[in-house]
């Protein structure tokens, strides 16, 4: 690869909307002295005209088949997918781009942080997935921490690939969304790449307007890592994605102990539920403080408990699913 290679960055919409007008302005500033913009629509656009850029329809197309596309139109040596609704900081490409220095390494992702001009409820959003209790493991998904690591799977708002191995593995397999990402990386995986994660590789994405359409995100999330975890063990059959599934379990039987079991047992059994609160009361502390504005932290601790109940429903749901409709 050479010293700068060219980077292609591929956005699939349905028609170039509020966020696009907002985000392509703010990959013109990227620091880095050759790449060029991919926006695949629904339909011709005509009206819209950016520097560096090219809208190509592809014709009520799934995402999928929008960003395979770009194994016939990029011109870049890597391939960045992007979200219509991220915008990546300035270094970007700059900072990410270090993970290639290792040929084994085929493709690189980086944090999505909620931008600190999103609404409440975007943040509430963007908070759930930072808490401690609510994100878990997958913090580093959501906020700039730990170290460069290798990783097995990261989401496309921000994921960096080479065109070469993009091109060897097939682009996007199966008819998934959301969860392509998920078997590109397994495939990047088996093919015997590697995939890291850089902390400072960050691009912004913004949350969900409302909670509804969080729960409903989320829940579609679980449908699909539940499936995953039957039809691909290797990344997605792991502990902690089944994790609000046994919660779940646990909650149940706390309400069926109650009127079959003892006080004292009950009280006793209890327990982790009562340790669950006060890390909500910790995380409502932590985010208020990030976010400085308690209401942020107040609407979120909620929301963190319906959010892992709500997964771990949709998740048994993916485990029974014979096959995911598109």
């Amino acid at each position: 690869m050479k010293k700068n290679p060219k980077v292609t960055i591929v956005i699939p919409v349905i028609a170039v909307n509020n966020y696009v007008k907002e985000s392509v302005p703010k990959m013109l500033e990227l620091d880095w002295p050759d790449f060029e913009i991919i926006i695949y629509t629904d339909k011709p656009d005509k009206k819209h005209k950016w520097p560096k850029t090219r809208i190509i329809p592809t014709y009520n197309s799934r995402p999928t088949v929008k960003r395979n596309r770009a194994l016939k139109d990029a011109k870049g040596e890597l391939i960045a997918f992007l979200d219509d609704d991220a915008y990546p900081k300035p270094d970007w490409i700059r900072k990410i781009i270090h993970c290639f220095d290792d040929k084994k390494v085929a493709a690189a992702g980086g944090p999505a942080i909620t931008p600190d001009d999103d609404g409440v409820l975007q943040k509430v959003s963007g908070a759930i997935f930072e808490s401690f209790v609510g994100g878990g493991m997958a913090r580093n998904r959501y906020l700039s921490i730990g170290k460069k690591s290798l990783i097995d799977d990261w989401p496309t708002v921000n994921l960096v690939i080479r065109k070469d191995v993009f091109k060897d593995i097939g682009g996007f397999q199966g008819d998934y969304w959301p969860g392509e990402d998920t078997k590109l990386c397994l495939d990047v995986i088996d093919a015997g790449y590697k995939i890291m994660y850089d902390p400072e590789g960050v691009v912004y994405h913004h949350r969900r307007s409302d909670l509804y359409k969080h729960l409903k995100q989320i829940g579609n999330y679980a449908l699909h890592r539940g499936h995953f975890a039957k039809i691909y063990p290797k990344t997605s059959r792991k502990l902690f994605y089944f994790a609000p599934t046994f919660f779940d379990l646990y909650l149940i039987s706390l309400v069926v102990s109650w009127f079959f079991g003892s006080l004292v047992l009950w009280f006793l059994y209890a327990i982790p539920l009562m340790v669950y609160a006060v890390l909500l009361v910790v995380d409502f502390i932590v985010l208020s403080i990030r976010w400085k504005n308690p209401l942020v932290g107040l609407l979120a601790v909620p929301m963190i408990f319906l959010t892992h109940v709500w997964y771990g429903v949709r998740f048994v749901q993916g485990l029974f699913t014979k096959k995911l409709e598109r």
